[in-house]
């Protein structure tokens, strides 16, 4: 009777009774439209590197746009944290018991907390556009960036490859899509580089964008349940 039952227990899948929480490629999408959205209203920002004549220029004439995009920045932080949030609870549930998933969630959280904070950030340039001097505009612009571009791109490295590197190792992941993720990570990690040098201001928006078509396809691709091996008589 023991023996029995202890059978029945081992060949169940892990997780079957737990509640798995919202659907990953949801969350995934929703988080990626509003980004987009939000990059969208901001692609006539001026870069780092511009005069503060020219941001505090742009500021006042585009005060309402710097405010809907800030909105936009600010909503795309609440699907990544519970994406975050979410994959962290099924990975648990899939048996992943190493501190990866862990560091993963902490980094999905930092990296959500950046985007609100990009996005108070920019609500803030728009309220003080035409009241800011040159130089207030200049710093808000360059706070905006650092916050919303390194400080997102390194701490989504971490959400990354707390995922991919368990899909790997215990084959949750297609191995193409386990090894994407760990280049994204990698170059999420070399964005931090942004602070010293221009010329890895590349790396943001490639983790920003490749890392969202990552989070879409791990939604879709990774499973819920994951069956034991039954062990032979």
């Amino acid at each position: 009777m023991t023996t029995t039952t202890t059978h029945a227990a081992t060949s169940a899948p892990i997780g079957a009774r737990a509640q798995g929480g919202p659907p990953l490629w949801v969350l995934a999408l929703a988080y990626t439209a509003l980004m987009l959205v939000g990059v969208a209203l901001s692609a006539g920002v001026p870069l780092p590197s511009a005069s503060a004549e020219s941001v505090l220029a742009y500021q006042r004439g585009n005060a309402g746009t710097l405010q809907l995009a800030a909105f936009f920045q600010f909503g795309s932080a609440m699907p990544l944290a519970i994406w975050a949030a979410t994959v962290y609870r099924r990975l648990r549930m899939l048996g992943v018991t190493a501190p990866g998933t862990a560091i993963g969630f902490a980094g999905g959280l930092l990296a959500a907390g950046s985007l609100a904070l990009g996005g108070l950030i920019g609500w803030t340039r728009a309220q003080t556009a035409d009241v800011a001097d040159p130089a207030l505009a200049k710093l808000l612009a360059q706070l905006a960036f650092a916050v919303g571009g390194v400080g997102y791109a390194v701490p989504f490295a971490l959400l990354v490859a707390g995922v991919a590197v368990p899909g790997l190792i215990l084959r949750l992941l297609p191995r193409a899509l386990g090894w994407a993720g760990m280049v994204v990570a990698v170059i999420g990690v070399l964005g931090a580089g942004a602070i010293l040098t221009p010329a890895l201001d590349l790396a943001l928006p490639v983790t920003r964008f490749g890392g969202a078509l990552w989070l879409i396809v791990v939604g879709f691709l990774l499973p819920r349940t994951r069956q034991r091996r039954q062990p032979r008589a």
